[in-house]
């Protein structure tokens, strides 16, 4: 027998057997009863309070954000998404669904690999990245090596979150490659709302602005106040 059927099994508890026989159902559908309201996952965060809580999120709000924003990015089969940040991180949630939702590939960035931006940048360009998402200090790293590599880059959007964004910060990036390819988009929100809640686009006029991190337009199906 199993260390699991060994174990005593405590009033009202089920069990699941892990190490049981699965081939008789490798080929047929368990008919899973699944329902948008159903839970997605779990991601503890302090948020402005100090005090660490479970915010617990549906498939539904996975499903509308990336509905919402669609015509803003056209995300499809070809995009190539890289899974750089730890998956207790609400922004692998854009990362993961985003990849999947749409066909497209998710790599998974090996974690010595995110704290070596030669490495990184080297992996980005190697495997075609075309969806970067960043917070702005990993980013400020990533920058300063890719504006002194000769190597060529696939990105369509490099995606701002989880901090606020000096915007002037990114006047090497905007010299060495323009503002339109890729796209840089900084996205604000919290664990609570799914991720992001604001859209805006940057452009080199940004540095000329005295605004810092501009948080840009609520995305469509939300409201802010």
């Amino acid at each position: 027998a199993s260390l699991v059927e060994q174990l005593p099994v405590p009033a009202g508890v089920q069990t699941l057997l892990l190490d049981a026989d699965v081939s008789e159902f490798a080929d047929s559908d368990p008919q899973v009863a699944m329902d948008a309201s159903n839970l997605a996952y779990v991601i503890y965060t302090s948020g402005s309070t100090g005090q660490p809580k479970g915010t617990l999120l549906p498939h539904r709000n996975i499903l509308r954000l990336f509905e919402a924003t669609q015509a803003w990015f056209g995300f499809g089969p070809a995009d190539v998404w890289s899974l750089f940040h730890s998956y207790a991180f609400d922004f692998s949630v854009w990362e993961i669904f985003g990849a999947l939702l749409h066909g497209g590939e998710l790599l998974i960035v090996p974690h010595d690999v995110t704290r070596s931006p030669q490495e990184f940048h080297r992996l980005l360009c190697e495997a075609g990245v075309t969806v970067l998402n960043q917070t702005p200090s990993a980013f400020k790293q990533l920058m300063h090596e890719a504006c002194v590599d000769s190597r060529s880059n696939a990105l369509r959007y490099v995606v701002f979150g989880g901090e606020a964004l000096d915007v002037k910060s990114l006047r090497p990036w905007f010299e060495r490659f323009g503002d339109t390819a890729p796209q840089l988009i900084n996205m604000y929100g919290i664990t609570e709302t799914t991720v992001h809640v604001t859209y805006r686009p940057l452009s080199i006029a940004d540095l000329e602005q005295d605004a810092s991190s501009p948080i840009g337009e609520p995305i469509a199906d939300l409201s802010w106040y």
